[in-house]
């Protein structure tokens, strides 16, 4: 199994780390900490300083109630960060729901785009079907007003599993090959805590679906209540999550603190 973006293609023998940059004020664990322009060109190379496989880039936040950003403010916030870093060596993900940001930004040069809400939105399909980006595919119930408004499910693993299935076949309907596919359970998106620990529980159900798996649970509420952390302090509560995902057989870990989760990594890939 690999992952082909734009001119790379990443090996997934061992679970790939992508550092999180968010050019926003208002994201629930780092917002405004690196909403000015050279705080997060300057954040984004210290992460690859520290290990990071892949970038991903956000210029909107989507945690629970959030306020969309218009489009010229989301343009103005990644685009010149995504110009800055894209040539020094690892892939760049653009975290976006806009299929206008999406071109705009595989353009600057992104290869990979990370869209929460699974290429719904009318012309996102076509932007990854005419590009040669890979495109992350998460489960979202609601938007991102509603989504923690008393999420409910039959079975959270199977209905997260069908809606996968249903968008991946969406994508490969347009011509795109499977190697530019990456599915994401959505760990926090419409989902309580109990539903992200049966999601963890239950990653490597996932798997038979084909695509490489990327699971985003850095500092996340779930791991507040359970270890009763503020944001903040989440980082050992991160790591272990980080290190079960990765036993269970995700391929990509999205996180905030890169250098501390590739350590992790390293002793699970040395213990075989």
């Amino acid at each position: 199994m690999r992952l082909v973006c734009g001119k790379y293609a990443l090996a997934l023998e061992r679970p790939l780390v992508m550092g999180i940059v968010n050019v926003t004020m208002d994201s629930f664990s780092d917002g405004g900490k690196h909403f000015d322009r050279r705080a997060a060109i300057a954040h984004a190379r210290r992460l690859i300083e520290n290990g990071a496989d892949i970038l991903d880039i956000g210029g909107e936040s989507t945690r629970p109630g959030a306020q969309l950003a218009s489009l010229s403010e989301e343009l103005d916030r990644v685009i010149p960060v995504i110009e800055a870093v894209a040539g020094a060596g690892v892939p760049i993900s653009i975290d976006t729901q806009k299929p206008e940001v999406m071109h705009v930004a595989i353009v600057a040069g992104a290869c990979i785009v990370n869209d929460v809400n699974a290429l719904q939105a009318p012309g996102a399909l076509q932007a990854i079907a005419g590009s040669k980006a890979a495109v992350c595919l998460m489960h979202r119930q609601g938007s991102a007003e509603t989504m923690q408004q008393n999420p409910e499910y039959r079975d959270v693993v199977a209905e997260v599993k069908e809606f996968l299935r249903e968008r991946t076949d969406a994508v490969l309907a347009t011509g795109v090959v499977a190697e530019r596919i990456v599915i994401d359970p959505g760990f926090g998106f419409g989902k309580t805590v109990a539903h992200n620990l049966r999601l963890l529980r239950d990653l490597d159900a996932f798997l038979d679906l084909g695509f490489p798996v990327m699971v985003g649970l850095s500092r996340k509420s779930t791991l507040g209540t359970i270890t009763g952390r503020p944001v903040n302090e989440r980082v050992a509560a991160s790591l272990a999550a980080a290190l079960l995902a990765a036993q269970k057989g995700a391929k990509i870990i999205r996180v905030h603190d890169v250098r501390e989760t590739v350590d992790t990594l390293k002793i699970l890939q040395a213990v075989g």
